[in-house]
């Protein structure tokens, strides 16, 4: 019996149940493992659903604790003049209504949106440069303040009025990315990316958050590694083994699901979380511990605090974050819609997805959260790690996260978790983010010298600046603050760097398509994935990134300049009758002819 070639593992993309696609029969029979559980069954049941928004929120919990942490750690010694609490409950439910949103009427991915690293490193900047001269020294390390207390203390002042500026960042980084949303520049771009400039982009991603991984991991050794261990079996060794639904009723025809795979991030937290309360190894930070009793019941406005404050260098932090975020969005775009195995993500949902985005980001401002939204790359990565990604999931997230954010007090029960399982479940979920950017070098040619080279520099000089800027004996000094803020932010963004790299090194030394991985006009991994799909399925997968039903009859009162925010029937996709023929693709990708055998290639191509 002759072995069948490895493909893809084939995740179910349910982000439009009317226009789902299904799989041949003949790449079903030939690796009938590689295909998901939710590939074969359709969107997961309303009880498993649940189950998987759960395990969502406790990895957006991972990043919402842990930004929030390093930010409140990096203020001088000092308080909130509110409850920590109320600062994750505005946080969370900001991210909830940008999740709904980006999955009703954005990109229409099931792309939960969190807090994100690309917004820390600013706000680190940002009030780092808040500490008075006299307390800062030259290099990377500052005298630590006198104790302060009272209410008329001015370290207190001090506190809020940095968390006010960051805010205020926020603010102007959701502004301008919803601008250049508004402007049809993502969608620009993002059909000039290839893989030589999403696949650097993604390992840099998974690569940047080690330090802080390692950071909360240190608090105890032996939890993370307990949790990672789980979390590896759960998913790896035990991901096959599959389990009836109804156990009860064994003689019913039930669709077997592969639970220890499904919930590979939920089970290994819940026991690990378990173990440590009964070892009373779990503490709540400092940073995050609630001085007052909070509110069981709270509706977050604008006006419960401060307005968020606008400085010239909160304008700067803005900038830097709106460009990090967009970057890392793209990315996060890609990396979803290549585990779903959908086409390329058209330039008008790239465009909606990036306004959204930025829409969550003023309304996290205004609330007074230091963080703001943005498609989450751990996330991501559990989609890839359970193997099933569901727009159903998706709203039942941002659901969750907007009634912990009307609770406070629930929302505080996140900082319960013991900080080395909030390490640990950052890094398996970062590592695989950052080998499916290596799965993805395949599609060019990297043995070619060219590539290479861009490969190699993007990647090493992505890490190496932000780590000479922290090294450096003397910190960049131009003279004026917040050009100094834009630069050190600028320059200390991994995805940032990686990305503009990237896309410079691609678009100006000259190369083939062949080496480039390209086909068509679109990047690679999505070129490949249509010629893998029927034909009636490649011409209706765009149709899931279109607006709702409800708001397509609103396209042509759209004004002029926001037009790239709707699809147009002048598209050339529409025009010409959706993308081309498989065998118009295939052959531009190196190897991909001999991956599929020539049974399958004749059954693809329509006759």
């Amino acid at each position: 019996m002759s072995r069948s070639h490895p493909q893809t593992i084939q995740l179910r993309s349910v982000v439009s149940q009317q226009t789902r696609a299904p799989l041949s029969p003949q790449l079903a029979v030939q690796n009938p493992s590689s295909h998901s559980w939710a590939s074969l069954s359709g969107p997961p049941p309303w009880g498993l659903g649940c189950l998987l928004a759960l395990q969502h929120i406790l990895v957006l919990a991972s990043l919402l604790c842990a930004s929030h942490l390093l930010l409140l750690r990096s203020l001088p010694p000092g308080g909130l003049s509110y409850s920590p609490a109320h600062l994750l409950a505005s946080s969370l439910f900001a991210c909830g209504v940008s999740t709904i949103l980006q999955t009703w009427m954005g990109s229409r991915l099931p792309l939960v949106q969190a807090p994100s690293f690309e917004f820390l490193v600013p706000a680190l900047v940002l009030t780092n440069q808040k500490l008075p001269l006299a307390f800062q020294t030259p290099g990377n390390s500052s005298h630590k303040l006198p104790p302060c207390e009272g209410p008329g203390c001015h370290r207190l002042e001090l506190w809020n009025t940095s968390l006010q500026e960051v805010s205020g960042a926020v603010v102007v980084s959701g502004l301008l990315q919803g601008t250049l949303g508004l402007l049809g520049a993502p969608g620009h771009l993002f059909l000039h990316c290839g893989p030589l400039v999403l696949a650097p982009s993604l390992v840099v991603a998974g690569l940047s958050a080690y330090r802080e991984v390692a950071l909360f991991c240190s608090g105890h050794w032996g939890l993370a590694l307990l949790l990672i261990l789980l979390m590896v079996v759960c998913s790896q060794h035990l991901g096959s083994c599959q389990l009836p639904p109804c156990p009860w009723r064994p003689a019913s025809p039930c669709t077997r699901i592969p639970a220890f795979r499904l919930l590979s991030v939920l089970v290994p937290i819940a026991c690990v979380w378990i173990i440590s309360a009964l070892l009373s190894l779990s503490a709540i930070p400092l940073e995050l511990s609630a001085p007052t009793e909070a509110p069981w019941l709270w509706l977050p406005h604008p006006t419960e605090w401060v307005w968020p404050l606008l400085t010239p260098r909160a304008l700067a932090a803005g900038i830097s974050m709106a460009l990090a975020t967009s970057i890392s969005s793209l990315s996060c775009y890609a990396l979803c819609g290549w585990l779903l195995h959908l086409p390329s993500l058209p330039p008008h949902a790239c465009s909606r997805g990036l306004s959204l985005e930025g829409l969550g980001s003023v309304l996290a401002g205004l609330l007074g959260s230091p963080i703001g939204t943005a498609s989450s790359f751990p996330n991501v990565g559990t989609v890839s790690l359970i193997q099933s990604g569901s727009q159903r999931v998706a709203y039942l997230v941002g659901l969750l996260c907007v009634g912990l954010g009307l609770s406070p007090r629930l929302a505080h029960l996140l900082t319960t978790i013991p900080l080395p399982v909030l390490g640990g479940v950052l890094g398996v979920t970062q590592a695989v983010v950052l080998s499916t950017g290596f799965s993805n070098f395949h599609l060019a040619d990297i043995d070619s010298g060219r590539n290479v080279f861009i490969v190699g520099f993007t990647i090493f000089m992505a890490l190496l600046l932000p780590r000479w800027l922290r090294e450096a004996p003397v910190l960049l000094s131009t003279g004026w603050s917040p050009l100094d803020v834009l630069l050190r932010s600028l320059l200390t963004e991994h995805i940032f760097l990686a990305g503009l790299l990237g896309f410079l090194l691609e678009n100006t030394i000259p190369g083939t398509r062949l080496e480039r991985g390209l086909g068509q006009g679109l990047p690679s991994p999505f070129t490949a994935q249509e010629a893998w799909m029927p034909q009636n399925s490649r011409e209706k997968t765009p149709q899931e990134h279109e607006l709702p039903f409800p708001l397509q009859n609103l396209c042509p009162c759209v004004p002029q300049l926001a037009r790239c925010l709707c699809p147009l029937p002048e598209d050339p996709g529409i025009e010409e009758g959706g993308p081309a023929e498989p065998g118009e693709t295939a052959d531009l990708l190196p190897g991909f002819g001999e991956q599929c055998p020539r049974s399958s290639r004749e059954e693809l191509r329509p006759h």
